[in-house]
């Protein structure tokens, strides 16, 4: 099997510079820092994530990963209305960050058939940019992912014995 085609591994490469860029932390090799806390925390719909894709000025700019949605309004060069990662906003992206695309078949938060080095740089990604870098405003409503990586629609935090709310913030 070959391996992805050189546009893709380019715009992989850019995606990890961009950031990295801006992440002082990753570079020097320290523990990735907290993030400030932003607006309170909601579940959104995929429709309501939809309003929040960079596309208004005055609107504040959400994207989800793993079902937890980040305002990375502070990282508008990339995430903005014509910047390079506007794509994966508005949406949840979680196969997108996975597999470094921008691909729009890969802008989705199914995980289904991901390798085991996509889904452990999209934890890293998860761990060491977007929770360390950008304010938790929500929950999707596909918060939590099955063993398959299948949605799991009847999620209740209740139910999940390894769900601790205080790893979110």
């Amino acid at each position: 099997m070959a391996g992805p085609a050189p546009g893709r591994r380019l715009v992989a490469l850019a995606l990890i510079v961009a950031l990295a860029a801006g992440f002082p932390a990753a570079r020097a090799g320290q523990a990735p820092r907290p993030a400030e806390r932003g607006p309170p925390v909601r579940l959104f719909t995929e429709e309501e994530l939809a309003r929040y894709g960079g596309e208004e000025e005055d609107q504040p700019i959400y994207m989800a990963v793993k079902g937890v949605v980040f305002d990375v309004t502070s990282g508008k060069e990339f995430y903005g209305r014509g910047a390079p990662y506007n794509a994966l906003t508005g949406k949840d992206s979680t196969r997108g960050v996975a597999k470094m695309s921008l691909d729009p078949a890969d802008l989705t938060h199914d995980t289904t058939g991901l390798t085991a080095e996509e889904l452990e740089s999209l934890d890293d990604v998860f761990t060491r940019v977007y929770k360390a870098k950008y304010p938790i405003v929500g929950y999707t409503a596909r918060r939590i992912l099955n063993e398959d990586g299948s949605p799991n629609l009847d999620f209740k935090p209740e139910d999940q014995p390894h769900f601790d709310i205080k790893d979110e913030f």
